[in-house]
């Protein structure tokens, strides 16, 4: 893979949304934490540097200094840490890449996206409130539909991966961990056509 570890100023950030804490592990809402640590697994870096109120820690992706962030604000509050470092290094937002979960995608699916709205997910609403705009890019892993209307979507989203699903999601999370290195290589463009299928 084109990874290697560097440190100094930051071109990209790239922010795994989830909660912290062994009770979430592994839960739907932390999908995009899963992306984060299937990265620095493959950059053999720990993501365990607390800076900016979210675990950090700087790499190389394709010839570009990124920061990995998983922020410890609890989701809702996301944009607490991805507004505090993309203001100390002056990271435009086009160049911040947001990983989370995603509902409305079956397990195992996964998609790229310029831009857009929150659609419902309360830590991507939370970053839109504080860089003050969608336009960014993000990536989308698939978790699955509540089983019925009547469930309450947070006991679905802070429930674990079963069966099927969870081999689903684990090859959803190293496809994500790809399109990363694919974007931030190649562009959005790229990488909404090879991964988008």
């Amino acid at each position: 893979m084109f990874f290697s570890k560097k440190s100094g100023g930051v071109e990209w950030l790239v922010v795994g949304l989830g909660n912290p804490g062994d009770k979430y592990e592994g839960t739907r809402h932390n999908a995009g934490f899963m992306v984060i640590d299937q990265l620095a697994e493959g950059l053999k870096i720990p993501v365990q540097r607390l800076k900016f109120k979210a675990l950090t820690n700087t790499a190389e992706i394709a010839g570009h200094k990124v920061l990995l962030m998983k922020p410890v604000t609890y989701m809702n509050l996301s944009g607490e840490a991805v507004g505090e470092a993309a203001a100390f290094y002056k990271v435009p937002p086009e160049r911040i890449l947001v990983l989370s979960d995603e509902v409305s995608l079956a397990p195992g699916k996964i998609r790229v996206r310029r831009s857009g709205s929150a659609g419902g997910h309360n830590g991507l609403k939370d970053i839109i409130a504080h860089l003050g705009t969608d336009q960014f890019p993000r990536i989308r892993v698939g978790v699955g539909q509540k089983p019925h209307p009547d469930y309450d979507m947070a006991d679905w989203v802070l429930g674990r991966f079963q069966g099927e699903d969870k081999k689903a999601v684990e090859a959803a999370v190293e496809r994500a961990a790809g399109a990363v290195a694919c974007l931030i290589e190649k562009g959005v463009d790229q990488a909404m056509s090879r991964y988008n299928g």
